[in-house]
């Protein structure tokens, strides 16, 4: 018998290796949406409303399979730092990130039309930085691109340079917190 296939509705390179991770069996179906992106006052309830956007663009398409959607961003100061424009603005992020701890969001949306099934849940992790120097900086951007990543870092490279410490899920800061998306998966059976 083979395993229940479900739609990852992400094209993040990270999320595919998580999920490979934990054995899951799925297709890669990007979401053609416009992400809320002001989630300044709330940035929990602007990841998981990201992230249920993108399962339900997909779902709606593919009615019969379940879809699993999902966005993070990085919150300090009261604002969100989603993926820098330019390495101008990644550089900005890092400095004001430098020497200091912010929270990463990570919301998840499971959805399958034809089942009437939608969950929507998230996550947060706390990440503290060593302070950064342009120096550190550009021997970070030589090991990682930032331009893809919420706050303009990834923890999974580089991590020596930027990340002093962490409290909660490493996979969330990736960008899909795999404890929770594992049980969600094996309650309906996709794993």
């Amino acid at each position: 018998m083979s395993l229940a296939k479900f739609i990852l509705a992400s094209q993040s390179p990270r999320r595919r290796e998580l999920l490979e991770r934990i054995g899951a069996n799925f297709d890669v179906m990007p979401a053609d949406v416009e992400e809320f992106e002001e989630g300044h006052g709330d940035p929990e309830g602007m990841v998981r409303h990201n992230a249920q956007l993108k399962a339900a663009w997909i779902a709606d398409k593919h009615p019969q399979r379940f879809v699993l959607g999902s966005d993070t961003t990085v919150h300090i100061d009261g604002r969100v730092l989603a993926k820098p424009e330019d390495l101008e603005d990644a550089r900005r992020m890092l400095k004001t990130l430098g020497g200091r701890t912010h929270i990463v969001y990570t919301g998840f949306a499971l959805i399958c039309r034809k089942r009437e099934v939608e969950v929507v849940d998230g996550a947060r992790s706390e990440v503290t930085f060593k302070p950064l120097d342009d120096a550190t900086i550009d021997a970070y951007f030589e090991i990682v691109n930032p331009l893809d990543k919420a706050g303009a870092y990834g923890i999974q490279e580089g991590t020596e340079l930027i990340i002093d410490s962490f409290v909660g899920s490493h996979s969330n800061i990736m960008g899909l917190p795999l404890d929770e998306t594992k049980a969600l998966l094996e309650r309906h059976k996709l794993l």
